[in-house]
């Protein structure tokens, strides 16, 4: 007699021999028998990108997607950075394309699995249709005329943060450089950007906007950790354009110029020009150039140093600061309504004739100069540190013109006969008038009302007579 556990056993070996053996075997059966129908083509009830394409070919497959192909084709990208435009793409600069074939592959391997259990059911549950198997379709481009313009973009506004430079010696402020934020252009986050809208294309095919971001970059030293004068900002700045000035001008007034560039003025303090400059000779190095002396044009040491007080003047204006004294030119100079209207000029000749001012603000003013020589352009900055000062300046009104009168002409017995030579240049009169007033607060801390009469001036020739 058989005993009971043996029986037992006996009866699972015939189930599996008469039910699963069978069952197995009719499954590689059918998983064989439709690797073979299906050659080349995708099992059952596969989708790729949410097309049903089962038991196509890849080429049947290429062609279902062909449509959506050339719609990807005719689209747009387009770069832009602070509202200007940068660049436009198509899709087909970038040589974009749908990846069927790598779809079609990935989706192949449903049913042809290496690894027997998966593949026996993938290939019951694609034949009853008991899954659907879905496959990303992804898109595939070349990015490097995307990389190439912003790398473009980059060199043209990309810089790095600069940081505060003051050294101050024997009185003088040696080293100066304001503080300047830098500016980073976000490259990686604008190809994030694209890469997405590419991607985009396969379920919303539709042109794109891509607004290329920049972040700045703060400096690590700034001004106000550089001093103990309490300096940390721009409060005014002067401008004057020389154009027309002759060479020995030209010198002088950078010459000049040069005298103020680091100057620190301390607080509380009453600047005056004349003291600043110093001696002006041809022993300090200036050349004779035209100038405003007894009621006539002459050519004296130094010409030119009018165009330097007409700036400073005009940055004392601009940061609102007091005005001790103050004088105008005797007529009208062209080279001072290069680019301002009459009466933003300031005359100086030492030692009686100043221009001065206090700093009344609440830290020292360092005087910074520049000239730009190709445009002709002298320019001074004034930093200090701000306060709630503010500044009316009224724009000059001209009125009462006068006609210069005819010209003069004198014989000069050191020219040679038929010469000519222009000493004096004519200009109109008439009266310049407009308001400066300071407040601070409620309260008005200086007002002064310029009120600049300028005389007719005649054009002076000498005529030779010399044989």
């Amino acid at each position: 007699m058989i005993p009971k556990k043996t029986r037992r056993l006996l009866i699972q070996l015939s189930v599996v021999f008469v039910v699963v053996l069978p069952g197995i075997l009719f499954l590689f059966f059918i998983s064989s028998t439709m690797r073979k129908e299906l050659d080349n083509r995708l099992f059952p009830n596969v989708s790729i990108n949410g097309q049903k394409v089962g038991k196509m070919n890849k080429t049947e497959v290429t062609l279902v997607f062909s449509n959506l192909e050339s719609q990807i084709q005719e689209n747009i990208i387009t770069l832009s950075y602070e509202n200007n435009l940068v660049a436009t793409f198509s899709a087909s600069m970038l040589t974009t394309h749908l990846a069927i074939d790598d779809a079609f592959d990935r989706a192949y391997i449903v049913g042809r699995s290496p690894h027997t259990p998966s593949r026996l059911f993938q290939t019951v549950m694609s034949a009853l249709g008991l899954r659907q198997f879905e496959f990303p379709l992804a898109i595939s481009y070349d990015k490097q005329p995307v990389v190439e313009v912003l790398s473009h973009l980059t060199d043209l506004y990309e810089k790095e943060p600069i940081n505060a430079k003051f050294q101050f010696e024997s009185g003088k402020v040696t080293q100066f450089e304001k503080e300047s934020d830098g500016l980073h252009i976000e490259v990686k986050k604008a190809l994030s950007e694209v890469n997405d809208s590419i991607n985009k294309l396969i379920s919303h095919p539709l042109p794109s906007l891509i607004l290329v971001k920049s972040t700045i970059r703060k400096p690590t030293v700034t001004l106000t950790q550089t001093n103990t004068f309490g300096i940390e900002e721009l409060i005014g700045e002067g401008n004057s354009d020389y154009t027309h000035s002759i060479p020995q001008r030209i010198h002088n007034l950078l010459l000049g110029t040069a005298k103020f560039n680091g100057v620190l003025i301390p607080k509380g303090a009453t600047f005056s020009f004349n003291d600043t400059v110093g001696d002006i000779s041809s022993s300090t190095g200036y050349q004779p150039a035209y100038i405003i002396k007894e009621g006539r044009t002459v050519l004296g040491d130094g010409g030119g140093i009018c165009q330097v007080s007409t700036t400073i003047f005009r940055a004392v204006l601009n940061a609102g600061l007091p005005i001790v004294e103050y004088h105008s030119h005797a007529y009208r100079v062209g080279y001072y309504e290069n680019d301002a209207k009459p009466g933003l000029d300031a005359t100086v000749f030492g030692p009686t004739v100043d221009f001065q001012f206090i700093n009344d603000t609440p830290a020292s003013i360092l005087i910074q100069t520049s000239a730009d020589e190709e445009n002709h352009r002298l320019s001074f900055k004034f930093y200090g540190k701000k306060d709630n000062r503010s500044v009316q300046l009224s724009s000059p009104i001209l009125s009462d013109y006068s006609s210069p009168p005819e010209a003069q002409f004198q014989d000069d017995p050191t020219l040679k006969k038929g010469v000519v030579k222009q000493v004096d240049f004519a200009a109109p009169g008439g009266r310049s008038r407009y308001s400066y007033k300071v407040t601070k607060g409620n309260d008005v801390s200086f007002q002064k009302d310029f009120n600049i009469w300028y005389r007719p001036w005649r054009a002076v020739f000498l005529v030779g007579t010399a044989d």
